[in-house]
């Protein structure tokens, strides 16, 4: 956590949980009940609705003593139900990430260098894991599911504007590697079979598809969507759609 560009050190899972719970909806109230079943779940021990108020007590401590601020206990309020974090959206490093990705993908094909440089910041900004160290809570679990499917889907937008520029060669590297992290992520592989048939490499192109198509009936069960049998169509057909 950063208050005004001062690293703070959140210690203890349960403080970096409720941290994160109230970072991920900000000035919105959270409720006591949600807090405790994130910090406890089915194990809600009986003194729980106290133990939630020393952490918070504590986690204002923490705050003021850090930043050598007293106002900042007021950072987090508490409501007639919950508890409320008093910061601005723009400054919660997930929520600023998924606007940076959503406005990428308003403009990648009116002006992927526009994306190219928002994306290059994003990620600039990824600090590691999502919510490393935040608890095994259900509100941390599905912020961590998201907030990696957002990344992933920036790498795609990244990708495509410069696929856009006609950089195909350069992003053959970055994606053989994403495939590999990710063998069942099918926009991946059409972004892949374009970029190796823009390079001359057809028959790459194809083995690729076969590739994903294998690992999809593997793992999954099912066979390769509508956009993937699409792409490969164009690739056999080498049609001139591919070059632009």
């Amino acid at each position: 956590m950063i208050e005004e560009g001062i690293p703070i050190e959140i210690p203890g899972e349960k403080l970096r949980a409720i941290t994160a719970a109230l970072a991920l909806t900000p000035g919105t109230p959270v409720l006591a009940v949600d807090l405790l079943d994130e910090l406890w779940g089915d194990r809600l021990p009986k003194t729980a609705e106290n133990s939630l108020q020393s952490h918070v007590a504590r986690l204002r401590r923490i705050l003021a003593r850090q930043t050598g601020k007293p106002s900042a206990r007021d950072l987090i309020r508490t409501t007639h139900c919950g508890y409320v974090l008093d910061v601005d959206p723009g400054d919660v490093d997930a929520l600023w990430f998924t606007w940076v990705v959503d406005a990428a993908s308003q403009c990648v094909h009116e002006d992927p260098e526009r994306v190219i440089g928002l994306l290059s910041t994003a990620f600039a900004a990824w600090r590691g894991p999502a919510l490393l160290d935040a608890g095994n809570g259900m509100t941390c679990r599905i912020a961590y599911a998201r907030l990696e499917e957002t990344k992933l889907i920036g790498r795609e937008l990244f990708i495509a504007a410069h696929l856009k520029l006609g950089r195909h060669q350069q992003v053959i590297p970055e994606l053989e590697q994403l495939l590999t992290q990710h063998p069942l992520r099918e926009r991946f592989c059409e972004q892949l079979m374009t970029a190796l048939y823009r390079s001359g490499r057809q028959a790459d192109a194809i083995s690729t598809y076969r590739r994903v198509q294998r690992n999809l009936a593997a793992e999954l069960g099912i066979d390769p969507g509508p956009g993937l049998r699409r792409k490969l169509k164009e690739v056999l057909q080498q049609e001139e759609n591919l070059l632009t």
